[in-house]
C-alpha cells in the first residue's frame, strides 16, 4: 500500500492505493532557478530572441504604447520589470512624454489608482498614468480587419497611433486559447466586446449539440482556432517587442523570454512545459487529485483549473477524485452560477452559452460537460445541493469517494494521483 499526504483547504488528507494500481504521482517538474528575479527580467530583456534588444528598435522622437495586463493577472508581478522595460525605452532615446501604457483589461472591470500602482510601481507612478482599456469605449476603438475566422479586429486606438507596440505580461496555461500571454495581450486584452466574443465563442463545436470544439484546449496550440485567431489579431498590429515571465511552484519569476512576438512566445510556452507539462504514457481507470489547498482551492470556480487538468490523465468512463475544499462555497460571478444551478441538461447550458457568451459561463459548461465522460466525485465541504443538477457527486471524504468508486468498479483500477493539479498539465503527446 502506498501512503500519500494531499492538501485539502489548510489541512492534509492521506491517500492509501494499492501499489500495484498505482501507475505513478504526477507532479510539476524540477525546474531548477540559480538566479533572484531581478537577474532573470535583465538577462531576458538583454538577450531578445528572435530580435534586436528593444533599445535598438526605438528611436528618439518616436511613440511607443506599453501594453500590460490588469490586477487578475497580479501573478506575473509586473511592477517588477515594467520599469525595466521603462530603462529601456528611455536608453532607445524615447521619452517618457512619448511612452503610453495600457491596461490590458479585455472585459474585466475598470480599476482603480491603487491597482495602477500595483501594476508598475510607486515610482513609475509618479511618472506615468495607467490607461484601462475599454472593450466599450467604441470612441476610442478603431477596425482594422477581419480575420480568416471571421472575427472583426476592433481595437484600442491609441495603441494604432502609436509607432511601436510592446506587450508585457507572462505565460502560463490556458484552457481555451492553449497557452496565455504573447498574443493574448492583443486579444482579448486590448480588443472589442464583439471581437472578444467572437474569438471565444471559436472554442465551442461549429453546431449545437456537439459541445466543446476538442482543438480549443490546454496546451495546445497548431489547430487551436482560438489561439490561431488570436495571432491573427496580433498580426493586425505587427507588435516590435514582448516582454514575458514564468511563475515557479512557488510563485517567484522562475524564467522570463522577449524578443520577437512569436518566436519568444513559443519558447515560453516550452519553457511552461519543462515546468509544468508531466508525460504519461497511458490514462487511467482512477486520477486522484487535488487542487493544491487553500487558497487554490477556496470556492468550487477556483477549482477548474484542477478538473481541467486532472482529465487529461483518465480514460473517458473513468473516475475522477477532486479533493477541493471550497470552504467560500461556489464563487465566481452570477454567470457560472447560473449555469450549475439553474439548468437540467447540458445542451440547455450549451444553448444558454451560445446565446451569449462569458468565460464564467464557459467555466460552469466544462464542469458539466466533463461530469457527462467520467464520474467526478468531489470531497468537498461544498452544500451537494449546488451541484445536484450537475451530475457531480459531492462527499466528505476521500474514504467516502473511494468506496463509492470501488463498490461500482472493483478495488482493480490503474490509478494516479495527482497532489497539485491545478499546477500540473499531463501530456501523453506534443499536440502543439
Amino acid at each position: 500500500m502506498r501512503s500519500i499526504d494531499m492538501n485539502y483547504g489548510r489541512t492534509k488528507v492521506n491517500i492509501s492505493v494499492e501499489e500495484e494500481n498505482l501507475i505513478g504521482v504526477i507532479e510539476g517538474n524540477e525546474f531548477k532557478v540559480s538566479k533572484l528575479e531581478d537577474e532573470i527580467i535583465l538577462d531576458a530583456l538583454h538577450n531578445p530572441i528572435g530580435s534586436p534588444r528593444l533599445k535598438e528598435l526605438v528611436h528618439e522622437g518616436e511613440t511607443v504604447c506599453v501594453v500590460i495586463p490588469d490586477v487578475t493577472r497580479a501573478w506575473q508581478k509586473t511592477d517588477k520589470f515594467v520599469y525595466k522595460i521603462v530603462e529601456e525605452l528611455n536608453l532607445g532615446g524615447v521619452e517618457d512624454k512619448d511612452i503610453t501604457i495600457i491596461s490590458a483589461l479585455g472585459s474585466h472591470r475598470k480599476q482603480t489608482k491603487e491597482e495602477h500602482e500595483k501594476l508598475i510601481g510607486e515610482e513609475l507612478s509618479k511618472r506615468f498614468e495607467v490607461i484601462d482599456h475599454d472593450c466599450l469605449d467604441k470612441e476610442n476603438l478603431t477596425y482594422l480587419g477581419e480575420t480568416t475566422y471571421g472575427t472583426p479586429i476592433i481595437v484600442n486606438k491609441r495603441v494604432v497611433e502609436c509607432d511601436h507596440l510592446v506587450l508585457a505580461g507572462g505565460i502560463v496555461y490556458h484552457f481555451l486559447a492553449g497557452y496565455g500571454g504573447g498574443r493574448k495581450t492583443v486579444l482579448p486584452g486590448i480588443s472589442s466586446y464583439e471581437t472578444i466574443m467572437k474569438n471565444h465563442s471559436l472554442s465551442l463545436s461549429k453546431e449545437l449539440g456537439q459541445g466543446k470544439n476538442t482543438d480549443a484546449k490546454c496546451g495546445k496550440l497548431k489547430g487551436n482556432p482560438v489561439h490561431e485567431d488570436m495571432m491573427q489579431a496580433a498580426a493586425f498590429l505587427r507588435p516590435t517587442f514582448i516582454f514575458n515571465v514564468i511563475a515557479g511552484h512557488n510563485g517567484s519569476i522562475a524564467a522570463a523570454v522577449s524578443g520577437n512576438y512569436v518566436e519568444a512566445f513559443l519558447e515560453g510556452c516550452n519553457i511552461v512545459d519543462q515546468m509544468d507539462g508531466v508525460t504519461i504514457n497511458e490514462k487511467a481507470d482512477l486520477v486522484i487529485s487535488s487542487a493544491g489547498g487553500y487558497p487554490k482551492d477556496i470556492n468550487f470556480y477556483q477549482t477548474s483549473k484542477t478538473i481541467i487538468n486532472a482529465i487529461e490523465a483518465v480514460k473517458e468512463g473513468g473516475t475522477l477524485i477532486i479533493l477541493s475544499q471550497c470552504c467560500e462555497g461556489l464563487g465566481g460571478n452570477q454567470d457560472v452560477q447560473d449555469i450549475l444551478l439553474n439548468f437540467e441538461g447540458l445542451l440547455d447550458r450549451e444553448k444558454e452559452l451560445r446565446r451569449e457568451y462569458s468565460i464564467s459561463k464557459d467555466i460552469g459548461y466544462i464542469f458539466c460537460e466533463i461530469a457527462k465522460k467520467v464520474d467526478v466525485i468531489l470531497v468537498s465541504d461544498l452544500n451537494p445541493e449546488f451541484l445536484k443538477k450537475t451530475d457531480i457527486t459531492v462527499v466528505k471524504t476521500v474514504e467516502e469517494a473511494l468506496e463509492m468508486t470501488y463498490n461500482k468498479r472493483g478495488k482493480n483500477l490503474k490509478t494516479y494521483v495527482m497532489p497539485v493539479a491545478a499546477a500540473t498539465f499531463p501530456r501523453i503527446a506534443d499536440v502543439k
